[in-house]
C-alpha cells in the first residue's frame, strides 16, 4: 500500500521560504511520479509541480516557475517542494500525491492515485 507522509508546513512571512517534504513508501514499481498540489476551500485543487521517480524529470505550473522547486532524495525516498519568495496568496493546504500511470508528468489531480494528509502553509506578516 502506497503511503505518503507530508511535513514542513507552517507560518512564514511574505518573502520567506519554506520546504515541504513528502516521504513515500509502498511502491511495487519505480515507474511513478510525485506531484505537489494545493487547495483552498471553495476553489479547485491546483497542481504545482511534478517529478518523475525514474529519471527526475520535472514539470511546473507556469505561475510558480522560478519560485518553487521540486526535487527528490532517493536515499530517503523523499520528495521536496522548496518554496521561495512566498506571497500571501500562496496560503493554502498543500498535498503531495503519487501518479502510478508510469509515464508522463501531469498536474491534473484526477491522474493521481494516492494523496498525503495535507499540511497548512500560511504566508502572513
Amino acid at each position: 500500500q502506497v503511503q505518503l507522509v507530508e511535513s514542513g508546513g507552517g507560518l512564514v512571512q511574505p518573502g520567506g521560504s519554506l520546504r515541504l517534504s513528502c516521504a513515500a513508501s509502498g511502491f511495487t514499481s519505480d515507474a511513478y511520479a510525485i506531484g505537489w498540489f494545493r487547495h483552498v476551500p471553495g476553489e479547485e485543487r491546483e497542481g504545482l509541480a511534478a517529478i518523475s521517480n525514474r529519471d527526475g524529470t520535472t514539470y511546473y505550473k507556469d505561475s510558480v516557475k522560478g519560485r518553487f522547486f521540486i526535487s527528490k532524495d532517493n536515499t530517503k525516498n523523499t520528495v521536496y517542494l522548496q518554496m521561495n519568495s512566498l506571497k500571501p496568496e500562496d496560503t493554502s493546504v498543500y498535498y503531495c500525491a503519487a501518479d502510478l500511470r508510469g509515464w508522463g508528468l501531469s498536474l491534473q489531480p484526477y491522474e493521481y492515485d494516492y494523496w498525503s494528509q495535507g499540511t497548512q502553509v500560511t504566508v502572513s506578516s
